[in-house]
């Protein structure tokens, strides 16, 4: 009988808390998929490139928004489960108290495996491909890529300019800077010109203008009736190294472990792999492995804290004022987890000691119920 009672919360708590984490994360996915609206607008890329780079952040987002889902949804129902007298029913059943939190806190513990899963592989994957998509990804839509009295410097070594546009899809007075080389460049002016496709190729068909290049400190000039300016070679500006969030866990360990034991033999490999594994952005590293690794640890401090709900009943006069009290409390911590980021340096002892909180808080919440319970002696 007890094994039914806890197996019919859990299941009311998971699909309650998928949910909430599911429409939650729609929903600033959606607004997110707005912002990322200048991937075509702007850079004119095409709409899948558009729609897998979204789609690609749905993991990040889920990562960060499940630990808040995770504390409401079982706040919510402990609350919801007192109101409608369900908890009373389970102590006359005989289902002791100190059992119904270690039930809980064993649930905690398999979510907390699962965010870490995608904290430290999924997450990074993902960001990873997304950021590669756009590298090597072309300019599809040259026509939002080109834009009206407007200098467009998102393409490398590349930036152009145009008056207006005509009825016809014609561009007056185009201006076009191409950088070559160091202090090389090549300037294109034309009064008049159209985008085109050829075998392939995206062409600027440029009318009545003069090329302008300087090379070596050498300037020549030439005029010209009819030219074609080719876009397909040109690359988008987005920086080509990987970030530090974008690198396997495992990566970012052993660069730790080379650049704090100084293995200077080793150092030139990492850095094959991770660009930027330089003792100056060491505090970055260690943030960022502490960000996958530690902070999914208050997920059974968020458990233990909506448990707090079971140790007052609503008959109490301050229910109403101790709940708010608990919420606050878990909400609070949520933040707490995310700002003690900033202080993860390059010290061991100094990191060790932050990442003990969520431990230490468990640790406690955990024996303060279960000396309470105890201390009521049928409990």
């Amino acid at each position: 009988m007890k094994k039914i009672i806890f197996r019919k919360f859990l299941t009311d708590c998971s699909i309650f808390f998928l949910i909430s984490i599911v429409s939650t994360s729609l929903i600033i996915w959606v607004f997110q998929a707005v912002n990322y609206l200048d991937i075509i607008i702007d850079d004119g890329r095409g709409y899948d490139v558009y729609l897998k780079f979204t789609l690609l952040n749905l993991p990040k987002i889920i990562s960060r928004i499940l630990p808040f889902a995770f504390f409401f949804t079982f706040f919510y129902m402990i609350a919801k489960y007192e109101n409608n007298n369900q908890l009373l029913i389970f102590w006359n059943f005989g289902v002791n108290k100190i059992k119904f939190v270690n039930y809980l806190l064993l649930f905690s513990f398999l979510l907390l495996i699962i965010q870490i899963v995608i904290t430290s592989l999924v997450v990074p994957k993902t960001q990873s491909i997304s950021r590669s998509l756009i590298r090597v990804s072309s300019y599809n839509f040259l026509d939002n890529f080109i834009k009206i009295k407007k200098f467009n410097a998102n393409v490398k070594e590349l930036t152009i300019y145009t008056e207006s546009v005509d009825t016809n899809g014609d561009y007056n007075n185009i201006y076009i800077k191409k950088n070559t080389g160091s202090n090389n460049f090549q300037i294109t002016y034309a009064k008049k010109g159209r985008l085109i496709s050829r075998n392939g190729l995206s062409l600027f068909e440029l009318y009545d203008g003069e090329n302008t290049n300087l090379f070596n400190e050498n300037l020549t000039n030439f005029s010209f009736s009819k030219s074609e300016f080719n876009l397909t070679s040109f690359k988008t500006d987005t920086i080509l190294v990987k970030k530090t969030q974008e690198h396997l866990t495992k990566d970012l360990f052993v660069c730790i472990l080379v650049l704090k034991n100084n293995i200077e033999n080793q150092i030139s490999t990492i850095r094959e792999k991770i660009f930027n594994c330089e003792i100056s952005n060491i505090d970055n590293i260690f943030a960022e492995i502490y960000k996958r690794l530690i902070i999914p640890i208050y997920l059974p401090c968020l458990i233990l804290i909506s448990s707090l709900l079971i140790l007052n009943s609503k008959e109490r006069i301050n229910y109403n004022k101790y709940r708010t009290i608990i919420f606050l409390f878990g909400f609070f911590l949520i933040v707490f987890s995310e700002t003690t980021i900033r202080f993860i340096n390059e010290s061991i002892l100094n990191n060790t000691l932050i990442s003990l909180i969520p431990i230490i808080i468990t640790i406690f919440l955990y024996f303060k119920m279960y000396f309470k319970f105890n201390s009521r002696g049928k409990y």
